[in-house]
């Protein structure tokens, strides 16, 4: 399932997706001053692995869901770091409140706040912000903007036919651990013209953007993804997992700037299983 029809109005949808821009700016409040700076890491895994998480991801997470509770108290909350909180409401907001944690560790700049409100069915908002740089992507159904100093700009994907043109994102090798995954990537990567990594939820956004075309993923949670999708899929992108459903539940994830790129990259794909 993608593009999938919207439960809210046009004018509810405009309205949500402001709402969501007031919790990205709760968040940087957070964020910004404890990027580049003096900063403890904790781990959420025991033994060799490392999965980061900050005290700015946690309180940041605590700044939205406040603001969330305060003006939808009926709407449910699912977070990385916070987890879930049931809602009367079909609603629910997903949230990543530092996606891309160990680049926010390293000084990198393209992590980013994710932000997604889903209406039962499908996420029909989805903020990324990424407040070091001042930009903003946002994305409601049959839209996509980007924000940055004041000004608008409507976001729309870039046409990329076949796969030897397509410049590819994915955040790291590792995610794909599953037997099979990393074969099945690197057939495309090895088909593509160029392939970037370290990226996490930015690339999405640049392919909304139309100054990119892919991103294979794997391992992906519901709130790694759920922002990002109204967003490339508002530009005319598409967002499914690898055998071309929904993507909003994670695993594994394939979006595209134009469907036939994403068509021939899935079919590579989808021999996995």
């Amino acid at each position: 399932m993608t593009n999938a029809p919207s439960s809210l109005s046009n004018d509810e949808a405009i309205a949500l997706a402001e709402f969501a821009c007031t919790l990205a700016h709760a968040a940087a409040d957070v964020t910004l001053k404890h990027f580049r700076s003096e900063l403890g890491v904790d781990n959420k895994l025991d033994g060799s692995d490392f999965d980061p998480v900050t005290i700015a991801d946690r309180d940041a997470e605590t700044a939205i869901r406040a603001l969330i509770e305060n003006h939808y108290p009926d709407h449910g909350i699912l977070g990385e770091e916070h987890g879930e909180k049931a809602g009367t409401s079909p609603f629910k907001w997903v949230l990543d409140p530092i996606d891309g944690t160990r680049s926010f560790i390293s000084g990198v700049p393209l992590w980013g706040t994710l932000i997604a409100l889903n209406d039962g069915e499908y996420p029909v908002v989805g903020v990324m912000d990424q407040p070091y740089t001042g930009e903003r992507f946002v994305g409601r159904p049959g839209h996509a903007e980007f924000l940055r100093d004041g000004q608008q700009k409507k976001l729309s994907t870039r046409s990329c036919a076949i796969l030897s043109d397509a410049i590819l994102g994915c955040t790291d090798p590792a995610m794909f651990v599953e037997a099979g995954e990393l074969e099945a990537f690197t057939d495309v990567r090895n088909k593509a013209r160029l392939t970037r990594y370290g990226t996490d939820c930015y690339f999405y956004c640049l392919i909304a953007a139309g100054h990119a075309d892919l991103v294979i993923e794997a391992s992906m949670q519901p709130y790694d993804i759920q922002a990002l999708i109204p967003i490339v899929e508002g530009a005319g992108g598409i967002v499914t997992n690898w055998h071309g459903g929904d993507a909003q539940n994670g695993g594994r994830i394939i979006a595209a700037g134009d469907k036939r790129v994403h068509a021939e990259a899935l079919t590579i794909l989808s021999r996995l299983d």
